[in-house]
């Protein structure tokens, strides 16, 4: 799977296959953004000016805003772009790639990033592509929450809702070369600081 299959099956998708929630409600499904804002918040400084990257329909970069985060909101979609806008139009939005992200910052950098099932539905040159690009747009010191998962038995995503799961040893290599230091918390995603990369 390419970065451009995953965004063109995620941008052909029924809003109802997005998550399994939406299979439950759109109470659950909205809810559960609200859960995960609040999750992020425990681990990026108050007031931040925050990146949302694969943001989809907002369903967590609207309760973000929400708790006082200016809060930049990405999707290579523009169809998703579109659906959070009609629900909040008051969050910027931008349409791009990981390699569009440089060029609406220009020189800004942000706060903090994080990016949500994303990573895992990508390859892992895609994946560390990805994350190059964050880390770029991240100040130094600032904080990325990354859905970025190690395992025991690492494997590449096969399909665009498949999982691409890391070893420890490949993770640390990456960070160290990207320039991330990983931080304790309780989150369910990887929580890194911004730093300069290993020589």
């Amino acid at each position: 799977m390419t970065a451009d299959d995953v965004i063109r099956a995620w941008d052909q998708a029924d809003p109802t296959a997005i998550h399994p929630l939406r299979n439950v409600s759109e109470g659950a499904y909205w809810e559960s953004g609200r859960g995960q804002a609040e999750m992020l918040a425990t681990v990026i400084p108050d007031g931040a000016k925050v990146l949302d990257f694969g943001c989809g329909d907002g369903r967590v970069a609207i309760p973000v805003a929400g708790l006082g985060f200016e809060v930049t909101a990405v999707d290579a979609s523009q169809n998703m772009l579109n659906r959070l806008t009609e629900r909040d139009p008051d969050v910027t939005t931008v349409q791009a790639d990981a390699d569009g992200i440089a060029g609406h910052l220009g020189r800004r950098r942000m706060d903090a990033v994080y990016t949500l099932a994303v990573l895992i539905h990508h390859s892992y040159q895609d994946c560390l592509h990805i994350i190059t690009k964050l880390r770029a747009a991240t100040k130094l010191g600032g904080i990325l929450v990354l859905d970025w998962p190690v395992s025991d038995q690492p494997a590449e995503a096969d399909s665009w809702i498949g999982v691409t799961t890391w070893s420890r040893e490949q993770q640390d290599e990456a960070c160290a070369a990207i320039g991330l230091e990983p931080v304790e918390s309780d989150l369910p995603w990887g929580v890194y600081r911004a730093i300069k990369p290993a020589a």
